[in-house]
């Protein structure tokens, strides 16, 4: 071989080599570079949303059961079920989101109590957030706030889980943790989470404070039910009745005594909505709805 022949030889040779280095290099880059592209995303209510929609546990409720026990899973629950509660939730989405909501403090979150134990309360409760979920503008979040006898993850059958006092003890930090999404769109649920000595006082905390403000703020669009105490006898309904703008009363009917009603009602905040159900009543052909009161701000009447 001539010494132009080996000198073009290792030219050849070493223009490889070059284009096998960067190969080489090329791939080793291609494996550190992310395959998508990062873009900054805004954040927005939907995206807060996503988050608590993202929640680690999911409720599932169980229609047909529900619907067996008398609660409005579909719109095809019964039909006198269905309007009863139309009739009631149609004045208290009035006073959250009309004209009234101007004169009132936290207007969207409304408080489900009763005089005594065992009116009923609960399930006028429960049935009231289901009625609001199938709403098609509207969102709803029931909260365990009996935190002294809780009954919601019994009534609707799901296990207990971190919920309103796990969040007002610190032992979870963000309010998304215990706001837990259900496999009914609209309806999302805060358990009242494990029972503690000091409820009155975590419910008459700056923390509560906090968490009522924010609950009201968040989201201009959702209704917050607060499933409390009864009143007579205990403290915590009274506190809690600082912090919302509406309160529902149940009734039960031939039992709960009208001196009871009042002295119930002369210990609530004095600036909010007052409405009464009827609960548990005899129906007959002529009775349209269990729904008999309903009265603003006005006590011992």
């Amino acid at each position: 071989m001539s010494t132009i022949e080996k000198a073009l030889a290792k030219q050849k040779l070493a223009q490889q080599e070059k284009v096998t280095n960067i190969t080489e290099h090329e791939v080793v880059n291609e494996a550190l570079v992310p395959k998508t592209t990062s873009t900054s995303v805004p954040v927005t209510s939907e995206t807060v949303n996503s988050k608590e929609n993202c929640n680690k546990d999911k409720i599932i409720l169980n229609g047909d059961r529900l619907n067996e026990r008398g609660f409005i899973y579909s719109p095809d629950s019964a039909h006198h079920i269905q309007e009863e509660f139309r009739h009631i939730k149609r004045k208290l989405l009035n006073n959250a989101f009309g004209l009234a909501s101007k004169t009132l403090h936290n207007s969207n979150l409304i408080m489900v109590t009763s005089s005594h134990p065992n009116e009923g309360k609960t399930y006028i409760a429960i049935n009231l957030a289901l009625s609001i979920a199938l709403e098609q503008d509207k969102t709803v979040l029931l909260i365990d706030a009996d935190v002294l006898r809780p009954s919601l993850h019994r009534e609707l059958e799901f296990d207990s889980k971190k919920g309103l006092l796990e969040y007002l003890l610190a032992e979870v930090t963000s309010l998304s943790d215990i706001i837990y999404s259900t496999n009914i769109e609209n309806l999302k649920l805060i358990p009242a989470g494990k029972p503690h000595h000091l409820t009155n006082e975590l419910l008459a905390s700056e923390r509560m404070e906090s968490l009522a403000k924010e609950l009201a703020e968040r989201y201009p669009d959702r209704i917050v039910i607060f499933d409390c105490p009864p009143i007579l006898g205990v403290t915590e309904t009274p506190v809690l009745s600082d912090l919302v703008g509406q309160a529902l009363i149940v009734v039960e009917e031939s039992k709960t005594k009208t001196d009871d009603v009042k002295t119930a009602v002369s210990q609530l905040n004095n600036d909010i909505a007052i409405g009464l159900v009827m609960n548990k009543t005899i129906r007959s052909k002529k009775d349209i709805y269990g729904y008999y009161g309903y009265g603003y701000g006005r006590k011992n009447q």
